[in-house]
């Protein structure tokens, strides 16, 4: 039986947990809390306040939008 890698913006999760220090869920908790909407304000949001890089922020946005959309 072969593993599949996670495609899309799950990909990058396990990189940005290691350089970020927190999990996914945590970061999926944060953003829920901002109360914040549009996928723009939500990056610059992270990117700002958290000083994440715009291709992880991005990936977290993407996947918390839309978590039905890719596998994790």
């Amino acid at each position: 039986m072969a593993t599949t890698k996670p495609h899309g913006p799950a990909s990058y999760f396990p990189t940005i947990e290691t350089k970020y220090g927190r999990t996914v869920d945590d970061w999926f908790a944060l953003l829920a809390d901002t109360g914040i909407t549009s996928h723009k304000d939500l990056v610059n949001w992270l990117k700002s306040e958290h000083e994440m890089g715009h291709g992880h922020a991005s990936a977290l946005v993407q996947f918390h939008l839309n978590p039905g959309k890719w596998e994790r």
